[in-house]
């Protein structure tokens, strides 16, 4: 219905319309597996899409690496210790900076490096709660973060992972093929609280 944002300025550095599209992607492929969150690298966006109709190739023009889903669990507290890793390089303009689904986090850029994610809330429902540091969350995210690339080297001791899911460009596909006039749109999952 519009051209979606995949900007490398823009999903490297805070909430991005391509990101959401991915991450919600990904998130819909495997919610009826218990996973909850989604988490995909500003790093592996690497094109925008023009409005009207999206083919194959624009799809993977975005989305190049030919990586294939992977689903796993993790407490609480390695996913915040994974958002850290996603905003510690910031101002080198790192492919790590993390777009995700299922979950809305805050984080503040005049922090030091690995104290930067103020808060972290989970989809439960309707609604958002703090995330549980104790508790064990499913996650799908693609093979290159669960192997430990970009730094998330804390996904490689996930419990239960799963490596072999669909190529992520033919999740993005299908997502969009099912929704039809596909809107692409920033809710506010991602909050920068600017440098001082």
């Amino acid at each position: 219905a519009a051209p979606i944002d995949g900007d490398r300025g823009n999903c490297r550095l805070a909430e991005c319309q391509m990101g959401n599209l991915v991450a919600d992607a990904m998130l819909d492929r495997v919610k009826d597996q218990g996973i909850q969150i989604a988490f995909q690298n500003g790093g592996g966006l690497r094109a925008s899409i023009d409005g009207g109709e999206v083919t194959m190739g624009e799809v993977l023009t975005v989305l190049p690496f030919q990586n294939t889903l992977s689903t796993f669990q993790v407490t609480g507290a390695t996913f915040v210790e994974a958002l850290e890793n996603g905003a510690s390089q910031i101002e080198e303009g790192a492919g790590r900076f993390p777009q995700v689904a299922g979950l809305k986090y805050s984080w503040n850029q005049a922090n030091e490096p690995g104290s930067r994610i103020v808060e972290v809330m989970v989809a439960e429902g309707d609604s958002f709660v703090p995330i549980d540091r104790a508790k064990v969350y499913g996650v799908v995210t693609n093979y290159y973060m669960r192997n430990g690339g970009d730094g998330y080297r804390m996904f490689r001791d996930g419990m239960n992972a799963y490596d072999f899911g669909p190529g992520l460009e033919q999740v993005v596909a299908d997502f969009m093929a099912a929704k039809g006039d596909y809107t692409p749109f920033i809710d506010g999952r991602i909050t920068r609280i600017a440098a001082q």
